[in-house]
């Protein structure tokens, strides 16, 4: 077998959640290897500052939105996808929330929302998504897994559940459709400074302990995550799947530091 290393040319990929943070780095991460991305979420002028950044590397997008509450506008961002590029090889589930609460306290409405966007949402995306990578035989599904999804972080329990989840299903994924020429794998990142929790890492004992129980002794940088998932999303991993890679400066290995 013969393999072209890392590249990602003539590929299609979309990226739900993939327009801020995390999201947005892997979208143009993709973009730089060579694939087209749809970079899709909630917001519609966060949709369209990001297609104009594709654009602008010379690639093609598209401008939609998302929910991975609703399965309706994902059905839609699929159709469309098929519609203008033919298919879909590569999908990445960055949509996720937080809260942090007590968990005595916390409602459940509050516990069922958070499960329902991380954990649920993620099912219906790779559902939706997954249906017409089975039909052609190939794809290459990456979803955002987390530390909470091997260790607790305190107050955050429900964030927590729901990674778990989305690591348990990521396995569960990979051994149904792996025969059919799909790989599901997730990637866990450390704590990444992102412009939503500056504030926390930098000015709180948190932010302190954290960077404490990270060996590197610093926070990843977004663009540090776009090498393992472009690694996930070619034909360099195609044998493997049902994998969580853990991005993390040593975070979970970490045990005394000094």
């Amino acid at each position: 077998m013969k393999l072209q290393l890392f590249s990602l040319d003539g590929r299609v990929a979309v990226v739900v959640g993939g327009t801020s943070g995390i999201g947005r780095a892997i979208s143009l991460g993709l973009v730089e290897i060579g694939a087209d991305v749809i970079a899709t979420s909630r917001r519609q002028q966060q949709v369209e500052d990001t297609a104009r950044e594709i654009e602008a590397r010379g690639r093609q997008t598209l401008r939609m939105t998302s929910d991975v509450s609703d399965r309706a506008p994902l059905e839609k961002l699929r159709d469309a996808a098929l519609a203008r590029f033919g298919k879909v090889d590569i999908f990445v589930n960055c949509a996720g929330m937080i809260k942090r609460r007590p968990t005595l306290d916390m409602p459940v409405s509050e516990w069922n929302q958070i499960l329902d966007t991380n954990l649920t949402g993620t099912l219906r995306a790779c559902q939706v998504f997954g249906r017409s990578m089975l039909e052609r035989g190939y794809g290459r599904i990456i979803n955002i897994a987390s530390l909470n999804s091997f260790v607790a972080l305190k107050e955050v329990a429900a964030y927590a559940a729901s990674k778990a989840g989305v690591a348990s299903l990521t396995r569960s994924l990979a051994v149904e459709w792996s025969m059919n020429g799909i790989t599901v794998n997730a990637v866990a990142p450390g704590v990444f400074r992102t412009d939503l929790n500056a504030g926390l890492l930098d000015n709180t004992t948190r932010g302190q302990e954290l960077l404490m129980r990270t060996p590197m002794g610093r926070f990843g940088e977004t663009e540090e995550l776009v090498g393992p998932v472009v690694y996930l999303a070619s034909d360099n991993a195609s044998f493997v799947t049902g994998q969580i890679l853990a991005v993390d400066g040593g975070f979970l290995a970490s045990g005394v530091n000094q």
